[in-house]
């Protein structure tokens, strides 16, 4: 006859073992599924896509760079000046007259510029210039091309090889944008109204 601690202990090992059965045969649970990655946010599309439209392009940069400051005329309204839409980029008006500057206004511990109503006409140590007329007409730039508008910012001369281009004309500035940038430029230029003007050549120096 078999001991009490005996039966037990073969009791708690047939328990034990129908356990370990029933434990290999249950399917293992599965792990969590893992979260899809967060969706990156998109990328803010830049103001201008590249190959877009030039002429908005060149749109884009003329109002940025404040062409219309100085090319084009204004008007005297209660708000103070404003730009005259009519004559947009047409530069100084030929029926506006500008005296030369007294001499002894500009020194060099004094004022060293200064500009008439529209600021298309500027005098300084370089004498008197005034803001060329950037449309489309035959007194514009009717004849250029866009590598004659490049070829004039890159060098500072007139068609590229003629006269200086004499302050205040940022042309060092411009000079530094790319081929394309100088090209949507004059591509808006060349999309503008034409606006019959001529516009008088500088005055040289007498100031002293």
């Amino acid at each position: 006859m078999l001991k009490p601690t005996v039966v037990l202990v073969a009791a708690l090992t047939s328990v034990l073992a129908a356990a370990g059965s029933l434990s290999a045969q249950a399917p293992a649970a599965k792990p969590p599924a893992a979260k899809p990655p967060a969706a990156k946010p998109a990328a803010a599309k830049p103001a201008t896509q590249p190959g877009a439209d030039p002429v908005k392009r060149g749109k884009y940069l003329v109002v940025f760079g404040g062409c219309s400051d100085c090319h084009t005329p204004k008007l005297l309204t209660p708000n103070g000046l404003a730009l005259d839409s009519s004559r947009l980029l047409s530069g100084h008006p030929s029926d506006v007259a500008v005296n030369p500057p007294q001499l002894g206004m500009l020194s060099p511990d004094g004022w060293m510029a200064a500009t008439n109503m529209h600021l298309t006409a500027w005098v300084g140590p370089w004498g008197v210039t005034f803001a060329a007329n950037l449309t489309p007409d035959a007194t514009g730039l009717g004849s250029w091309s866009d590598s004659t508008f490049i070829a004039t910012m890159r060098s500072g001369k007139h068609m590229g090889v003629g006269r200086d281009i004499l302050p205040p004309m940022p042309w060092q500035s411009l000079g530094a944008l790319t081929d394309d940038d100088l090209k949507a430029i004059f591509a808006f230029l060349k999309s503008v109204k034409p606006v019959q003007n001529v516009v008088p050549s500088a005055m040289t120096p007498s100031l002293h």
